[in-house]
């Protein structure tokens, strides 16, 4: 089981890296654009923590916690934001596409599902005891792509854990106006078993991920898990219409705030600090980077 202070020393990590990023934006340090994970970070950290090295994981444009929480290497993930030879994808792939091991990521949305159940399919024939993990949102549940591979996933019966986390909204769209029915019901409609969780239950959500991980692992059938949870930033960086009240009473419940008051000051002062010294010095490192070349881009 994780201790308490590596699940806030990870938390704090994907919260301050994102930080970082935003503050580099500001100061035109990079191109393009982002989509930060900032309030779902207990999400990736409850799942990775329960993955082993044979596990693949696919995420998606909000992918930075996700790769994070499962690689740990905010170096590579910083130089390939900041385009540095030392990316990830050597300054490639930018925020929203990344590939290191068993983990990838795809700015398409739903994009990604039916190269995930035949990633799943491969596992289960090599019957390795491997799982594959997806990560989704509530906005990609209008990609038709993402019902022929949940379809296909059940007849297959393949050891895939789709993680939908609900942070209802679609970019400006609120879920209210992009999303008919209910989603639990999209997954059972195709046999899947299919699980809802609270984002903001940190210890509850790191149990369950357990449980489901393992529940893939061993039974080699395809499950769905919901996670209620709310970005606490704009969709990317200052495309916000949400209501001001809406996202003040959600940034009162910032789990990863409230996670780091359980901890002893002292003890979270110091993860602070440490976190802080690593991120200067990888900043650092990064800065002392190469640019990536456009004539290398095959």
């Amino acid at each position: 089981m994780i201790e308490a202070v590596d699940i806030y020393r990870k938390m704090i990590l994907i919260r301050r890296f994102e930080e970082l990023l935003l503050e580099l934006f500001s100061a035109g340090k990079l191109s393009g654009t982002t989509h930060t994970y900032v309030g779902q970070e207990p999400v990736a950290i409850a799942v990775a923590s329960h993955l082993g090295p044979g596990d693949c994981v696919f995420s998606n444009h909000r992918c930075h916690g996700h790769y994070i929480a499962h690689t740990g290497d905010i170096e590579g993930l910083l130089a390939e934001i900041m385009g540095r030879t030392g990316g990830v994808c050597g300054g490639r792939g930018g925020s929203q596409h990344l590939h290191r091991g068993n983990f990838y990521s795809n700015g398409i949305q739903g994009g990604f599902m039916p190269i995930v159940v035949g990633m799943a399919l491969a596992e289960k024939k090599r019957a390795r005891g491997n799982v594959v993990v997806a990560f989704i949102g509530d906005g990609t549940l209008g990609e038709g792509a993402v019902y022929e591979a949940l379809n296909m996933a059940a007849l297959w019966s393949v050891p895939l854990l789709v993680v939908v986390e609900n942070n209802r909204y679609a970019q400006s769209t609120p879920i209210t106006l992009g999303v008919a029915g209910s989603i639990p019901d999209r997954g059972r409609c195709f046999g899947l078993s299919v699980g809802e969780s609270d984002g903001w239950d940190v210890t509850g959500l790191t149990a369950r991920f357990g449980t489901l991980v393992a529940q893939v692992r061993n039974e080699g059938r395809p499950h769905m898990e919901v996670v209620e949870t709310y970005r606490l930033n704009a969709h990317s960086k200052g495309d916000d219409t949400r209501a001001t009240m809406e996202v003040a009473a959600f940034r009162a419940r910032d789990p990863v705030e409230h996670w780091g008051r359980g901890l002893p000051p002292g003890l979270r002062a110091a993860v602070d600090a440490e976190v802080a010294g690593r991120l200067a010095e990888t900043l650092a490192a990064v800065e002392a980077m190469p640019l990536a070349q456009l004539a290398e881009v095959g």
